[in-house]
C-alpha cells in the first residue's frame, strides 16, 4: 500500500510539474481524482482522496504501541520456541514436527530482529524472565510443566491446544499495534505476524480435527 500511495502521488505531481511548462502560471495542485488503498490482509480497498493519501503512509518514527508491541512479542516469540524446541523428542505426529520446526525457524529470526530494532530505538529489550501477565495466548507455568511430561499423541494433543491460543493471541496483539502504532517496519512485522499465524492457526484446526 506505501509504495502505491507514494507511486501514484509522485506520478500527479510529475505531471502538474510538467503540464505547467510554458509562460502560464504555474497551477496548484488541486486534484480530486480518488486514489485506490490496497487493504489490510483480509480486508477489501478502499477510495481515499488525494489528501488521505498525503497521511495514510505510516511514519518513520515509533510510538509507545510500537515498543511494547516489540518488547511483548519478543517475550511472547520466546515461549513459543520453548514450546517449539520440545517436539522432536516427545511429538508422535511427524507432520506436527514439522510444524513446530516451521514455527521455531520463523519466530527466531523474528525475536532478533525486533530486538535490534529496539535497540536503534534506544529502548530496553524483554529479559528471558519478563513479566507476561495479561499477555494474550501465553500458557501458563502449569501448562507448561504438563507439555513437557506428555509423549506421543497426548503431546500431540495439548501442543496443538496450546500453540493454536498462543497463535491467537500474537494475532490479537498484532491487530492492536496495527490500529496504534506508528513505525512503519513494526507495521510490516505485524502483517506478517498475522498472516503466518493465521495460516499456521487453520493448519493446527485441521489437524487437531484429525486426532
Amino acid at each position: 500500500m506505501r509504495v502505491a500511495l507514494v507511486a501514484v502521488v509522485a506520478a500527479a505531481t510529475l505531471c502538474l510539474g510538467a503540464c505547467s511548462s510554458g509562460q502560464a502560471p504555474t497551477p496548484q495542485a488541486q486534484s480530486t481524482a480518488p486514489i485506490i488503498a490496497p487493504g489490510r490482509p483480509g480486508e477489501a480497498a478502499r477510495t481515499i482522496s488525494p489528501d488521505e493519501a498525503a497521511t495514510a503512509v505510516p511514519a518513520p518514527t515509533a510510538n509507545a504501541a510500537d515498543v511494547k508491541y516489540a518488547q511483548d512479542m519478543i517475550t511472547h516469540h520466546r515461549q513459543a520456541v520453548d514450546m517449539a524446541i520440545l517436539a522432536p523428542s516427545r511429538a508422535h505426529s511427524a507432520t506436527l514436527k514439522g510444524l513446530a520446526s516451521r514455527i521455531k525457524d520463523a519466530q527466531g529470526p523474528e525475536i532478533q530482529y525486533m530486538t535490534t530494532w529496539l535497540r536503534q530505538q534506544g529502548q530496553q529489550v524483554p529479559d528471558h524472565h519478563a513479566d507476561h501477565a495479561g499477555m494474550p495466548g501465553m500458557a501458563t507455568p502449569a501448562q507448561l510443566e504438563a507439555l513437557k511430561a506428555a509423549r506421543g499423541k497426548d503431546f500431540d494433543r495439548l501442543f496443538l491446544t496450546l500453540m493454536t491460543a498462543h497463535h491467537q493471541g500474537a494475532v490479537t496483539m498484532s491487530e492492536q499495534v496495527l490500529v496504534g502504532g506508528s513505525h512503519i517496519k513494526i507495521e510490516e512485522l505485524a502483517n506478517d505476524v498475522s498472516a503466518t499465524q493465521n495460516a499456521e492457526i487453520r493448519r493446527m484446526q485441521e489437524m487437531q480435527a484429525a486426532l
